[in-house]
């Protein structure tokens, strides 16, 4: 909550409050978990030694402007900490029996964040920490991303691995400008990179179809340990920062496929992007209502436009590595 991006910056404290009281309303038990700070050694799995030291160094300084985008203060450095360890807290603590599924409700988010670079709003990856937490247990992790922002940080990390699958929907043409439908991989990860852009007003019934037809499938074959979300939900009609037309319901269809994939206790969801507060706390809620309650009513999809093409072509091209 400490975590000042500036008056007037979409990415502010007043979401996790959304987000929580989202939680909250689902009707599930809800426990909570406050992290501590992340060692460094956590963030290295992922960040370059010396970006992590420059990070707090211009924290410690009073912060500022990143980039256009991104910005610090002093209280940020603890943050940026807390939220990257907030994952591999709560696998750990799901991995004694502690609950069937994880929400993990921090900020900064994490998704654009790479080696070596803040941006997007982003400081640490916090998805990314945990899949390298994760591995090295020895576990195989799925990621499936459907902010609608395509996760540049995460695909790069784990661009030749195969024991991390990144399966990522998002629009086309926007921030920040990566994830193209031909980058499956490379060497022993060929294949294990998936991008799914769409148009600008693709609506749930496409989101739908994908889960159904691709991802699900993929995610399925693939037979992770586990399943980590990066839930970002600008991707709602009403967000002010994108264009396609998702409700709460479609993210709670989506959560409602994929739940079935690992057993409980075996997947987490990480808030990424979302930037209207009533549209975050509705999608956060059918996302938990959606991923716990075998009997989740479904609600009708919004059609937007036509995006058959864009679904003959992503088959097309996961096909090549995947039985569809």
């Amino acid at each position: 909550m400490h975590h000042d991006t500036g008056i007037g910056h979409p990415e502010r404290p007043a979401r996790i409050e959304a987000v929580v009281r989202g939680i909250m309303n689902s009707g599930s038990l809800v426990d909570h978990l406050s992290p501590e700070p992340a060692p460094i050694e956590l963030l290295t799995t992922i960040h370059d030694p010396s970006y992590v030291g420059a990070l707090e160094q211009f924290c410690a300084a009073g912060g500022g402007a990143i980039d256009a985008d991104t910005a610090a203060v002093s209280a940020s450095w603890e943050a940026a900490l807390r939220a990257a360890a907030a994952g591999p807290a709560v696998c750990d603590a799901m991995a004694a029996g502690a609950a069937d599924l994880g929400y993990v409700a921090m900020r900064p988010p994490g998704h654009h964040a790479t080696h070596n670079r803040a941006m997007g709003f982003c400081l640490f990856n916090n998805v990314a920490v945990t899949a390298a937490h994760l591995r090295a247990q020895g576990s195989r992790v799925a990621i499936v991303d459907w902010d609608v922002h395509h996760g540049n940080g995460t695909q790069a990390s784990f661009y030749s691995d195969p024991d991390v699958l990144y399966v990522s929907i998002h629009q086309q043409g926007i921030y920040p400008g990566t994830g193209s439908l031909e980058d499956v991989g490379k060497d022993a990860g060929l294949g294990h990179n998936l991008n799914i852009p769409v148009p600008a007003r693709t609506g749930g019934t496409f989101y739908r179809r994908a889960m159904e037809d691709l991802v699900v499938p993929v995610v399925s074959q693939f037979e992770p340990d586990w399943l980590l979300i990066s839930s970002g939900y600008d991707g709602h009609a009403d967000d002010p920062l994108a264009g396609l037309e998702l409700l709460a319901g479609d993210y709670g269809y989506m959560a409602h496929q994929l739940a079935s994939i690992v057993a409980p206790g075996s997947s987490v969801v990480f808030l990424e992007g979302g930037y209207d507060l009533d549209a975050l706390e509705a999608a956060a809620a059918a996302t938990v209502q959606g991923w716990l309650d075998p009997d989740y009513p479904i609600d009708p999809a919004t059609a937007g436009v036509s995006t058959d093409w864009y679904l003959e072509r992503a088959t097309d091209v996961v096909g090549r590595f995947w039985r569809l």
